[in-house]
């Protein structure tokens, strides 16, 4: 495993990345965005932190599951075992898949309703 960090789901990606950083500064990555509109982006805490912001895409997020727990994996091998040992006693939310920006993804709530992303990067770095 390579990184462990929260992924918050908001309305407003571009207002919630700029109050953060405005509160922990740090640095800021727009992963991508679409009619002037930011989907997804990280901040960077000076101390190594990470936090990854996504829009809610449409759907209806419920006070108090807004925040999902995101793994970055090095290995595909790992991805695939540890989204099979969550997904023994949990739910698939989304398949393991190969997606439109390059990562091996799936998403597993898991048997404590712990909410995981799970992403392997095919090519690193």
């Amino acid at each position: 495993m390579n990184q462990l960090y929260p992924y918050v789901i908001v309305e407003d990606v571009q207002g919630a990345l700029d109050f953060y950083t405005e509160v922990f500064g740090g640095t800021t990555k727009i992963l991508n965005a679409q009619e002037g509109r930011v989907l997804h982006a990280e901040l960077f805490l000076a101390n190594g932190g990470t936090l990854h912001f996504s829009a809610t895409f449409g759907h209806h997020v419920t006070v108090g599951d807004s925040t999902r727990v995101m793994v970055q994996f090095t290995q595909e091998e790992e991805i695939r075992s540890i989204y099979e040992a969550l997904a023994k006693e949990g739910k698939t939310v989304v398949e393991l898949q190969d997606t439109f920006f390059g990562a091996l993804h799936g998403q597993i709530q898991d048997k404590y309703n712990i909410h995981w992303v799970l992403n392997f990067f095919k090519k690193q770095g």
